[in-house]
């Protein structure tokens, strides 16, 4: 972070004196104003709802630039991490800031491999829940316990422990979310796997039963790997933002994670998949495509283009481009290019990226509209999209979650406002209420 010749000066109409504030240049873009000691010198503080103009911190992590439709983990295009990586080298990337040799990552899968089981007595906590309890509940209340189970880890100060936890996080969120599809479908838990791959396993402990082999499917398998890669993080977003607060309090990373899930679990956020799913099952055939595009049209109407543009990516969103291909590529596999749902979505595609209405919104299909047909497609059920979305994002969380208690600069969050009720006033007795 590089503070710049130029200053930003703010003055005011009323007389008062005005101020100068440094500006700060960041690798690549937007400076930054900084204002920490704006109400210490003239009593006011800035008024930013969402948070859409303040830099709440400074991270080495993510870059997005939304106007060109650029996506960087690390530095490296994410196009170029989704052909040439795995998601357990991204998740090494995330965490150290490099790409791991052959040896590293060797060693860094090894290590989750070996991490991946979780505490036996986690099944009887499972038994709480109702059957029909929505995945991301479940997993808010069982990454949340995991705390209790791994005393030696939560030391945040120490750099050792924080890697410990991150490992685990990362290896037992697979375990959890398959877990909890078994729990609500009523079949056994499948034990992982440590001769299967991140993907591999997790895909057996979903699909595998104890009465016959599960038969792993290379293309499917990258295609969940993809989707892993493409969701792993995303800048400053409303849930990692959540896991900086809660951690900017010193909670240990099991609670801030779950503290991630229990943001990611609006509609607004990791929600939007199932919503577009949702959409498509509503819309009900080819047919009904021209009836339904009338009424996104209709502003009156108060229907909504789910899975279509990006509040950050004004032009296209990167993810798409690259969960398009792998989304024919798995429709291809299973045959499922006449299936009546997936005809719909290409065809609503189609239109999407030819209706002049679509195209000058730059309403572009997003990486939720494409997630959500893969997802369905590897047979996936609707209420667990936003559960491994979660098990993507895991590791953005505790690679942010780390960085933050390693920047000296960090503070416990503590957000301000613009006060709009009553001013000062007297409690009077009941009996003149």
């Amino acid at each position: 972070m590089n503070i710049s010749d130029t200053k930003a000066t703010l003055s005011f109409s009323d007389g008062s004196p005005s101020i100068d504030m440094p500006i700060y240049k960041g690798t690549i873009g937007p400076d930054v104003v900084d204002i920490r000691k704006l109400y210490g010198q003239t009593g006011k503080f800035t008024y930013d709802p969402g948070f859409m103009s303040t830099a709440a911190c400074n991270s080495s992590i993510t870059y997005i630039d939304g106007d060109k439709g650029e996506l960087l983990y690390r530095g490296y295009p994410i196009e170029q991490l989704a052909e040439n990586c795995d998601f357990l080298e991204t998740c090494y990337l995330l965490l150290n800031g490099e790409l791991p040799n052959a040896e590293q990552k060797a060693k860094f899968s090894d290590t989750v491999t070996k991490h991946t089981m979780v505490h036996e007595q986690m099944q009887f906590f499972f038994r709480g829940f109702r059957r029909d309890a929505h995945p991301m509940s479940v997993l808010v209340g069982t990454v949340g316990a995991l705390a209790s189970f791994y005393h030696d880890s939560l030391d945040i100060n120490d750099p050792k422990q924080r890697e410990i936890s991150a490992i685990r996080l990362i290896a037992k969120l697979p375990t959890l979310v398959a877990m909890a599809y078994k729990y609500t479908i009523g079949q056994p838990f499948m034990y992982p796997r440590n001769d299967l791959s991140y993907s591999a396993n997790f895909m057996h402990m979903m699909f595998a039963n104890p009465c016959e082999e599960y038969k792993v499917n290379d293309v499917l398998v990258r295609a969940l790997d993809r989707i892993l890669i493409l969701h792993a993080d995303h800048e400053q977003n409303a849930s990692t933002s959540t896991v900086r607060l809660a951690g900017s309090s010193g909670a240990n990373p099991f609670a801030c994670i779950a503290a991630g899930i229990a943001c990611l679990w609006g509609p607004a956020h990791g929600g939007a998949n199932e919503a577009a799913l949702t959409m498509l099952k509503e819309i009900g055939s080819v047919e009904n495509i021209p009836a339904f595009i009338e009424k996104v049209k209709d502003k009156n109407s108060g229907v909504k283009l789910m899975g279509f543009g990006h509040r950050v990516y004004k032009n296209f969103d990167p993810r798409a481009k690259l969960m398009r291909e792998t989304c024919h590529e798995v429709l291809e596999e299973l045959g499922l290019q006449e299936d009546p749902l997936f005809k719909l979505a290409m065809e609503l595609e189609r239109i999407a990226l030819e209706d002049e209405y679509f195209v000058s919104r730059k309403l572009y299909p997003n990486v939720d509209f494409y997630s959500g047909i893969v997802q369905s497609a590897l047979g996936i059920p609707v209420s667990l999209f936003t559960g491994i979305f979660a098990m993507a994002r895991t590791i953005g969380w505790i690679a942010q979650w780390n960085e933050m208690i390693a920047d000296p600069e960090q503070k416990i969050g503590r957000p301000r406002q613009l006060f709009v009720g009553s001013p000062v006033r007297d409690v009077t007795s009941i009996d003149k209420r």
